[in-house]
């Protein structure tokens, strides 16, 4: 064999290795329902799965509590806009960008804008439930009431413009 065809053959079987790795990095990095722990919340970002996370991935965020009008009970608990750009990137969380929270066990859905999580004032905030569930609730006049809470989060999802 020629000088020429070892490494041109040499050249091929590389860029083939590298390929074939690549490809398993890419493999490995997706994610699919199957990989998400029980009790963890998947967050979608325009259809797209793209990570997880629990009530216990939270405790090492800063609390924050507002008390609710309708009882005057404290609701205790982590910011959403905490809890999001660590786990989005930051060109999907747009102030116009829809963040929807949703529990399937109890048919309830709140849709709110980025603008809308974000300012601190509004109050968006996962709290514990007493069965360990996170619930979503908020000062916002769409939220502000129990029957309005979304109990038993167990989907967030983000829509990009």
């Amino acid at each position: 064999m020629s000088q020429k065809k070892r490494i041109t053959f040499l050249v091929v079987a590389l860029i083939m290795v590298i390929i074939a790795v690549l490809t398993i990095e890419i493999m490995r990095g997706q994610l699919d329902e199957s990989d998400i722990p029980p009790g963890n919340i998947p967050i979608y970002v325009n259809g797209k799965l793209i990570k997880s996370f629990g009530p216990a991935d939270l405790e090492e965020l800063e609390s924050a509590s507002f008390v609710d009008a309708e009882e005057g009970k404290t609701q205790e608990g982590w910011m959403l806009m905490d809890i999001l750009p660590i786990h989005v990137a930051s060109r999907y969380l747009k102030p116009e960008s829809q963040v929807i929270v949703s529990s399937s066990s109890r048919d309830k859905t709140a849709e709110l804008t980025w603008a809308e999580v974000e300012d601190t004032s509004n109050n968006v905030l996962f709290d514990l439930s007493g069965r360990g569930t996170l619930k979503l609730v908020s000062t916002l006049e769409k939220l502000d009431i129990r029957d309005e809470w979304v109990q038993d989060v167990d989907k967030i999802e983000i829509i990009t413009p």
